[in-house]
């Protein structure tokens, strides 16, 4: 399927940092598969999920190792071949009675998948790229009987940690185009204003290196949109702050998973 105007001009933006995003974007803790299951009534074994903006597959491999069988979307070429690339390199190792993921690059306004081909239609970090009614009018379209709505962010959680709400204002200060927890406006976006869902919250905790924190820093969009200088600048002001609070180089992070499911 072809990929036209905003979808394009996104896969684009995320095209651009793609080997940022395939290295150092966080992945989700197993409590978040096991609350999808619980809340959406779909045995992630051996279903059939349309993962929207699947990016370089970090979702779409979470899912696979449940057994799932993946139709992995996104508009961004150079994001797709990053997750070929992993399905490839990891498909020896798999154990047998794994799923499969197969990528698709295309438009989660007007998907490329048969009326009632799906059991979830799942999206990671993804649904408020999209056009809210189109988007969520598809996933119905192509849902069995039976089958749910999935959406999900990944969110630092700084009223957890001082040092973390430090580097989101920072980030607020430097960025014309931030958008994060430090702006009191600032939310998850609001998938349950489109479909009746049910919510959930899942709190975990990511050790990561303070240089691999900063690369991925480096893959939001915010950060694509500044100059290179200045973004340049930013990454190093953040980094002398937080060896200054991890000498050792290693965070703690606080984090959080927002989960809505509709079904």
């Amino acid at each position: 399927m072809s990929v036209t105007g905003p979808s394009r001009a996104l896969g684009r933006v995320f095209d651009r940092v793609a080997d940022a995003y395939d290295a150092a974007r966080p992945g989700y803790p197993d409590e978040l598969f096991r609350a999808l299951g619980e809340m959406s009534g779909v045995e992630l074994t051996g279903a059939t999920v349309v993962d929207v903006g699947a990016g370089t597959g970090i979702s779409a491999r979470a899912l696979r190792e449940r057994g799932a069988r993946v139709v992995a979307l996104d508009p961004g070429r150079e994001m797709l071949a990053r997750l070929v690339a992993r399905n490839l390199s990891s498909s020896t190792a798999e154990p047998r009675g794994q799923g499969v993921v197969v990528a698709v690059q295309g438009d989660g306004n007007a998907l490329p998948i048969r009326d009632g081909g799906a059991d979830l239609v799942t999206y990671a970090q993804s649904w408020h790229w999209l056009d809210p009614a189109a988007s969520v009018t598809e996933a119905r379209r192509v849902l069995r009987d039976g089958g749910a709505i999935a959406a999900w962010w990944n969110t630092t959680d700084a009223g957890r940690a001082d040092w973390l709400a430090a580097y989101e204002v920072r980030l607020a200060e430097s960025c014309p185009t931030y958008w994060g927890p430090a702006l009191p406006e600032w939310n998850v976006p609001q998938i349950a204003a489109a479909l009746p869902v049910e919510e959930r919250w899942l709190r975990w905790t990511r050790l990561v290196a303070v240089d691999d924190f900063l690369l991925d820093l480096r893959s939001h969009s915010y950060m694509v949109t500044m100059p290179q200088e200045a973004a340049d600048e930013l990454v190093a002001m953040q980094r002398a702050e937080l060896l200054r609070v991890f000498p050792e180089g290693v965070l703690t992070v606080p984090m959080r998973v927002y989960l809505a499911v509709g079904r």
